[in-house]
């Protein structure tokens, strides 16, 4: 009854044509606007919002993907930076650490796929400064 009210006033007052589908009356802690939620008074990221970073995360961390670290670090650079800067004012820290695992795995995947032979792995390896001990046991 609520909605059928409102509907009536948007579409005969203000003129306004209303979307069925995207449109409902309920309490904040059940919407989801532009990508976020209200949940107990605190803004948050929603949980499809989080889907589709992962998603894309794993697209451009996908080890068959052909293309130069430098560029593949590149995308995921703007990419990151862009979905922080619209996602920033969220005040939901909670899974950031585990997100942050999360990409580092892929990213070192991505490495350990370039480097395929042993002893291309052991030299970067070196390189980086790992112990020797570390790199026998890693093989």
């Amino acid at each position: 009854m609520v909605f059928f009210n409102v509907r009536n006033f948007l579409e005969r007052r203000l003129k306004l044509t209303v979307n069925e589908t995207k449109s409902k009356v309920a309490s904040l802690d059940e919407c989801t606007f532009l990508g976020f939620q209200i949940k107990h008074g605190r803004i948050r990221w929603s949980q499809k919002s989080e889907k589709e970073f992962k998603r894309r995360i794993k697209e451009l961390t996908g080890r068959s993907w052909g293309v130069s670290m430098a560029y593949r670090l590149k995308k995921l650079r703007q990419y990151m930076r862009g979905w922080i800067g619209y996602f920033g004012i969220s005040e939901y820290y909670q899974p950031i650490p585990l997100l942050d695992q999360w990409i580092r795995r892929r990213v070192r995947m991505c490495y350990w796929k370039m480097w395929k032979r042993p002893a291309k792995r052991f030299r970067e390896l070196l390189k980086l400064n790992v112990n020797i001990r570390q790199i026998k046991m890693v093989g």
